[in-house]
């Protein structure tokens, strides 16, 4: 069975992130990811999904390290209880220095949480760092062509450590039903204002090319069948009609593994 995780946007009630957590345990999903956006604490957010399942992967990604030091991560983590067996703490950063950023954040989490660090990568010196450090890898706003470039990437880095290659993921946006494009070039249109600009522009792909937009459920499963074999775990990254359950609920439906 191809594994498959479900991520949503912190800021989504409180109530339907543990409904859709719970919903995603059963329906067989591997991890339950949210994003770390703002002012909103993702971490503290994924305690509704903790309270409502018992064996699935929890993840946040990613915290931004330039904006919120690792130590502070640590302390959100304990003061809401986080399962740190299940906890797969996403990382990355954006500033002049990232990378020093990372290697002291990643080293950090994993001696006081004992959890799986996964660090965002985009470019090939990310990707190589990640490679050398990482736990595992959350790709985001890639094509499956891209996607396996990035993994000879990470793989370099992880030989040049003397390391087995870090596990993969990818967040990959869908969208279902009425609207289902439009959803995905908004979404789009804000990251690329920001870091994920360049990235495009290197990937010479558009948001929408990285992404699914469905307007059924047959098309939202024709559609994951590119990413087949391509990273160790697809994660769905939602982009419902509403804010609701039910909108939520209706992609995880049609994605399940």
């Amino acid at each position: 069975m191809e594994r498959r995780g479900v991520a949503l946007f912190a800021g989504t009630p409180a109530d339907v992130i543990g409904a859709t957590a719970r919903s995603a345990e059963e329906f067989g999903y591997r991890s339950f990811w949210l994003n770390h956006p703002g002012p909103t604490d993702g971490v503290a957010a994924l305690s509704s999904a903790a309270l409502a399942t018992a064996v699935i992967d929890l993840g946040v990604g990613v915290v931004p390290l330039h904006t919120r030091e690792a130590s502070s991560v640590v302390e959100g983590v304990r003061a809401h209880a986080l399962p740190t067996g299940r906890l797969l703490l996403g990382v990355g950063s954006a500033n002049a220095g990232a990378f020093s950023l990372a290697r002291e954040g990643v080293a950090l989490l994993r001696a006081e949480l004992g959890c799986r660090v996964f660090m965002g990568a985009l470019g090939e010196p990310a990707c190589r760092l990640a490679g050398e450090i990482a736990d595992g890898v959350l790709l985001n706003w890639l094509t499956p062509d891209h996607a396996r470039r990035s993994a000879v990437w990470v793989g370099r880095g992880a030989e040049k450590a003397g390391r087995p290659r870090p596990e993969l993921y990818a967040y990959v946006r869908v969208a279902l039903g009425p609207g289902a494009r439009g959803r995905i070039e908004d979404e789009g249109a804000r990251y690329a204002k920001g870091s994920y600009g360049p990235h495009f522009e290197r990937m010479g792909a558009t948001p929408v090319e990285t992404a699914i937009a469905a307007p059924d459920a047959g098309e939202l499963v024709e559609g994951l069948r590119a990413w087949k074999g391509v990273v160790d775990e697809v994660v769905l990254r939602f982009l419902p009609a509403s804010a609701s359950a039910e909108a939520h609920l209706e992609i995880l439906r049609a994605g399940a593994p």
